[in-house]
């Protein structure tokens, strides 16, 4: 620690760190606008300028941008001194020549980093009486919306986009006070990260378009802290609710997890929650519609499972609480876990190489740190985007170096990049296709699963001479295992990825490999395994039976009543099969919130909450458990999964069920029955936690309109609802100050409305939250681990004549189930194709467009063909979860069709 003087008054910091950083650190108010923690400091827009003196005795000093000065011993500053505010005072004013000063109009308005300077900073009235310079906004994309006379020149915009994020199609163009920040032309923003320019952006210049749609300022929306839903990666979030809709997600910042950011799926995928044709209403099909009501609807489904027996599906997509419901509910040997059986046994490998595997998982922040990536079979970028953005900062570690060693600060952005110009650190990618990684990439390398699995034991081989040998190596492959292996080597942190998504256990194998030889000589060796879904891991975790034996389980008679919990399984089983299996079964209980095709076939349905009107648990890929709160009670029929199943053990005078009143009770349950996930009932405050005996209100201290908003209906003020699962209140009154971080609902902090008063909740600016970042790390490498290999080594991949290959291929947008139900998501949903290889085109003489018809299992697909340069002649490419695309178990071999039919350039898929 070092001490420096703020106005006289001696102050410890750490060292390394700018005088901004410092300041806010401290807690002090000083103006800012281009130096954002994540991206460092180029002092573009000179407005945090303190006056730094010599020593004691000069009273003069010198006026200097605080975020490009470093902190040293007994440095002395004043933030107050008039000079330094007379300088702050004229260059906000400077920015704001231009400035439009529609606060009233602009969707940034009550939330805006420009409105919170310009008052830090005292400039209250224009003096400027010209005409002010105005652009033509641009037209980006469903996602945001373009308004460039707001911009005050921060460069915050493109220095994300372009430096952090790795965007292309966005820039500053022009000169001096005309800058214009946009695209070269109108068009939709290609990164997948755009939407955080929302947050970015200190001013309305880009802006949520979907939130523009259902506009409401931020003070009037009701917020909870939440999970995204649609990855494995369990990025923080806050959801904003108003009038019974969902209105916005924005970042809520988790210093291990996603930091300052999101990807534009868990920005913009929120939709779904509001669609108007979900699951409201309980349904009983031997009964009338309005007859029914909850009570009756769970009296039938008790008379239903009273007399016959059950089975369980459970579900990715469910939190913890709901699958330990319905598996206390059913019996631990009558829970399945509801996908594909390819997936269950990767998940369980993943488990298993986690758990018993030398290497440690890293978190989002570690894998940034990594200063050598090696993926094997996983497009991150479509998978878990915020995986693929911290690889993009992890490429930056090795040529940092030299800026360390010239002495330069690493937060000294705009000279650290100037030294390390295109350098980059080695990443090296092996998958079936291109990827969007592969343009920062080393080297790449493509080709069939099989084949990047003997790749990477051959990598593993050249790093261990205990891992399995490889001996037909072509000549080419030994020089590229040899490259990665002494690149790996080399590094002083590297890093493994791999994951579920290729479908192919050798590849998860060899990633295990070449962790563990990495391990052997070097304990900082970090693997990150990606999961399907949002508690793929948990899941996994809780264990349970395949999809496959509830099939039987059914169609043998062991039992006649199947409970299927917020899943649709024709997205994880051959259709063919799903309807034998339902049509098998006597009765059929779903409990979801989205319509799907299993709710067609059942004989009751019970509507369950979203991740927004629930409360829950979910594992990430890396084994965190995170906690996610309802934001708003609904007034329909909906109720938690858990909670739904809880009624039913309850009626049935289930012997544990019935003791259950709310999520604590099923958590200390699940914690004393399944050791696996002991610590998840104190990740978070219990219901009854309380400060200063308030709960934490939902919403801020200027809520309005609370009886007005429902005027229609009653002018008097309804009793508010009452929350028994969590120290949350629903209103306005309560405790509004900083509650811990796992039930923080929104940042907020006087004088700081925008996302930047984050800033006031860390320990250091751009660190840890006070008190820790919420969630808890369930897995963790044995202390003492054996070193183990896989040996079973595949063969070479050999094309099958008149037969394809058929390999997943994975769209950020439309492969997600819930996500693809929102309009903005869904207008960058691409059409169904199927990807072949250019050898392989000609062969089969199709053109790029043409239609290509081949079957798997039976399912007979006709879908226009994609020619890739990319793909192994003999493999294929299959759009995963595309809506109008069946389900097939991947990597699967296809059956070409002889025969063309006569509409040959008309696609279809006949089911």
């Amino acid at each position: 620690m070092v001490t420096i003087f703020i106005d006289n008054v001696p102050y410890e910091v750490k060292p390394g760190k700018n005088l901004l950083e410092a300041c806010l650190t401290l807690g002090m108010n000083l103006p800012y606008f281009c130096w954002h923690p994540a991206m460092g400091s180029v002092g573009a827009c000179r407005q945090c300028a303190v006056k730094v003196f010599k020593d004691e005795a000069d009273t003069k000093g010198k006026l200097t941008m605080s975020c490009m000065e470093p902190v040293r011993d007994g440095m002395r500053l004043s933030i107050n001194e008039a000079d330094a505010v007379e300088f702050r005072g004229h260059i906000i004013e400077w920015l704001m020549t231009n400035h439009p000063h529609d606060c009233a109009v602009c969707d940034e308005g009550g939330s805006c980093h420009l409105q919170d300077m310009t008052v830090m900073t005292g400039h209250n009235y224009r003096r400027y009486e010209y005409q002010k310079r105005t652009y033509r906004n641009q037209y980006l994309g469903p996602f945001l919306n373009h308004e460039m006379n707001r911009c005050i020149q921060c460069y915050r915009c493109v220095r994300f986009y372009k430096d952090y994020a790795g965007g292309n199609d966005l820039d500053v163009f022009a000169a001096h006070n005309h800058i214009y920040f946009g695209r070269s032309e109108d068009g939709v923003l290609e990164s997948e990260f755009s939407g955080n320019l929302a947050e970015v952006c200190p001013t309305g210049v880009f802006t949520d378009k979907t939130l523009k749609q259902h506009y409401t300022r931020k003070w009037d929306l009701t917020m909870a802290p939440s999970v995204c839903h649609h990855c494995s990666v369990g990025c923080n979030i806050t959801a904003g609710e108003r009038y019974g809709t969902l209105r916005n997600i924005v970042n809520r910042y988790n210093g291990e997890v996603n930091g300052y950011f999101l990807c534009d799926r868990g920005r913009f995928g929120y939709e779904f929650v509001n669609n108007p044709g979900r699951v409201r209403k309980a349904l009983v099909r031997s009964q009338l519609p309005e007859a029914v009501t909850p009570v009756t609807a769970v009296q039938e489904a008790v008379a239903i499972l009273r007399t016959g027996r059950a089975i369980g599906i459970g579900s990715p997509r469910a939190s913890l609480e709901s699958n330990y419901a319905l598996r206390t509910l059913v019996g631990e040997e009558n829970f399945h876990h509801g996908i594909a059986d390819n997936d269950h046994d990767l998940a369980c490998l993943v488990l298993k190489i986690l758990k018993e595997g030398p290497a440690r998982t890293f978190s989002l922040k570690e894998i940034e740190t990594a200063d050598a990536v090696f993926i094997l079979g996983e497009d991150l970028t479509n998978t878990a985007p915020m995986l693929a953005l911290a690889v993009r900062q992890s490429i930056r570690q090795q040529p940092l170096q030299q800026v360390a060693q010239a002495k330069i600060p690493l937060w000294q952005d705009a000279a650290a990049r100037e030294l390390i110009q295109d350098q980059k650190g080695p990443l090296f990618i092996a998958t079936f296709t291109d990827t969007k990684l592969d343009e920062v990439a080393t080297a790449t390398y493509h080709a069939s699963p099989d084949t990047i699995a003997r790749l990477g034991f051959a990598v593993a081989h050249y790093l261990s001479d205990s891992a399995p040998e490889m001996t037909d190596l072509t000549e080419d492959e030994q020089v590229l295992a040899q490259q990665i292996a002494m690149a790996l080597r080399s590094a002083k942190k590297p890093l493994v990825i791999s994951g579920c998504s290729s479908g192919s256990e050798a590849i998860l194998k060899a990633a295990a490999n070449v962790a563990t030889a990495l391990f052997e000589q070097n304990p900082a060796t970090g693997i990150s395994l990606t999961v399907p879904e949002c508690n793929s891991m948990g899941l996994a975790m809780m264990g349970g039976h395949k999809m496959d034996s509830a099939f039987e389980a059914v169609q043998n008679g062991y039992a006649d009543t199947v409970i299927i919990l917020e899943n649709d399984i024709y997205r994880h089983a051959c259709k063919t099969k799903v309807d034998e299996f339902l049509n098998s079964a006597k009765q059929v209980l779903v409990l979801d919130h989205t319509h799907t095709a299993n709710t067609e076939k059942a004989a009751i349905l019970l509507p369950a909450g979203t991740f927004a009107e629930a409360d829950g648990t979910l594992v990430n890929h890396e084994g965190r458990a995170q906690r996610f709160y309802q934001v708003y009670p609904t007034p329909e029929d909906i109720e938690e999964s858990w909670r739904w199943l809880t009624d039913l053990g309850t009626v049935m005078a289930h012997p544990q069920m019935s003791n259950w009143h709310n999520i604590d009770d099923i958590k200390q349950a699940m914690a004393q029955e399944l050791v696996q996930f002991r610590g998840v009932e104190a990740i978070t405050p219990p219901a009854n936690f309380r400060v200063a005996g308030q709960k934490i209100a939902r919403e801020s201290h200027r809520f309005s309109g609370r009886t007005a908003m429902f005027a229609n209906q009653s002018v008097h003020e309804p009793k508010p609802p009452e929350d028994p699962d969590s120290p949350l209140s629903y209103t306005m009154e309560g405790f509004h100050g900083e509650a811990p971080a796992p039930v923080n609902p929104f940042f907020w902090y006087p004088g700081w409305n925008s996302a930047q008063s984050v800033n006031k909740y860390q320990e250091e600016v751009g660190g840890h939250l006070h008190h820790g970042d919420p969630g808890l790390r369930l897995i963790e490498p044995p202390k003492e681990s054996k070193i183990h290999y896989f040996t079973v080594i595949p063969e070479h991949f050999q094309p099958i004549r008149n037969h394809l290959y058929m390999l997943p291929l994975y769209h950020i947008f439309g492969s997600e189930e819930q996500s693809a139900q929102a309009p903005a998501i869904a207008q960058r949903i691409p059409e169904p194709y199927v990807a072949l290889s250019r050898a392989d085109a000609m062969e089969l003489d199709k053109q790029e467009g043409q239609v290509l018809t081949f079957s798997i299992e039976g399912i007979v697909y006709q879908l226009q063909v994609r020619i890739d340069d990319n793909l192994t002649k003999g493999t294929a490419g299959l759009p995963k979860g595309l809506a109008g695309v069946p389900f097939a178990e991947m990597p699967a071999w296809a059956i070409l069709n002889k025969e063309e039919p006569s509409w040959k350039n008309q696609p279809q898929i006949i089911s």
